[in-house]
C-alpha cells in the first residue's frame, strides 16, 4: 500500500511541475507551489537514502559483515555507498525528464564535482551549515531561464557517514560526527 501511495504521489508530484509558474510558499490554482514540489521530492529521496544507508549498508556490511561498502563497488564486488547511489539516481532522474534536477553538493567535498557552482548553491549550503535543521529556498537564473532552487541539509545519520569523510585521504574536513550537516541537496525546479 505505502509503494501504491508513493508512486501516487510520484505521479502526483511530476503533473503538478507542469503547473509551478510562480516562487516558493504560493499556492497555485491547480498545482502545488515549488517550495510544496521540492519538500515533497526532497522527503521521497531522504527517505530512500536513509533505508538504503541503515537497512541495506549498515546491516550488511557493519551487523552481518557479509559485505563491504566501497566507492570502488564494480572492482571491489561491494555495494555503492550512499552517495554514490543518490548520485545514480539523479543521473537515471535527468534522462527521462527535465521538470526537476537534483543533486548532493558540500562546502567540503571528497570529489571537487560535488563543490557548489552557482551563488545561490553556495549561499544556500552556508545558510544550512549555519543554520542546523533549516532549508534554504530561493530563485535564481542560469542561462536565461528562471529556476526555484531549494537546499536541503544532508545529515550524517550513522557512524559510518561520519567516519567515512573524516578517513577518505580526499576530504577537506576530518572531524565530522553523526547529526553533523556534511552537505545539502539541490533541487532545482524551472519556473514559468
Amino acid at each position: 500500500m505505502k509503494k501504491l501511495n508513493a508512486i501516487v504521489l510520484g505521479t502526483a508530484l511530476l503533473g503538478s511541475a507542469t503547473a509551478l509558474t510562480g516562487c516558493g510558499g504560493e499556492e497555485k490554482a491547480g498545482g502545488i507551489s515549488p517550495q510544496q514540489f521540492t519538500d515533497a521530492l526532497h522527503l521521497v529521496m531522504d527517505s530512500d537514502r536513509a533505508v538504503y544507508t541503515k537497512k541495506v549498508v549498515g546491516r550488511l556490511t557493519k551487523k552481518e559483515k557479509v559485505i563491504k561498502a566501497s566507492e570502488h563497488f564494480e572492482d571491489d564486488k561491494a555495494l555503492p555507498l550512499p552517495a554514490q547511489m543518490f548520485r545514480f539516481g539523479s543521473e537515471r532522474v535527468a534522462e527521462k525528464t527535465d521538470k526537476f534536477s537534483y543533486s548532493l553538493q558540500s562546502l567540503f567535498p571528497i570529489n571537487s564535482q560535488n563543490a557548489p557552482r552557482t551563488d545561490v548553491e553556495k549561499e544556500g549550503l552556508k545558510f544550512i551549515n549555519d543554520n542546523p535543521g533549516q532549508n534554504f529556498y530561493k530563485e535564481e537564473t542560469l542561462g536565461g531561464q528562471k529556476y526555484f532552487t531549494a537546499i536541503y541539509p544532508d545529515v550524517a545519520v550513522v557512524e559510518v557517514c561520519a567516519s567515512c569523510h573524516n578517513k577518505h585521504k580526499d576530504s577537506p574536513k576530518t572531524d565530522f560526527k553523526v547529526g553533523d550537516v556534511m552537505g545539502g541537496v539541490v533541487i532545482r525546479v524551472p519556473l514559468g
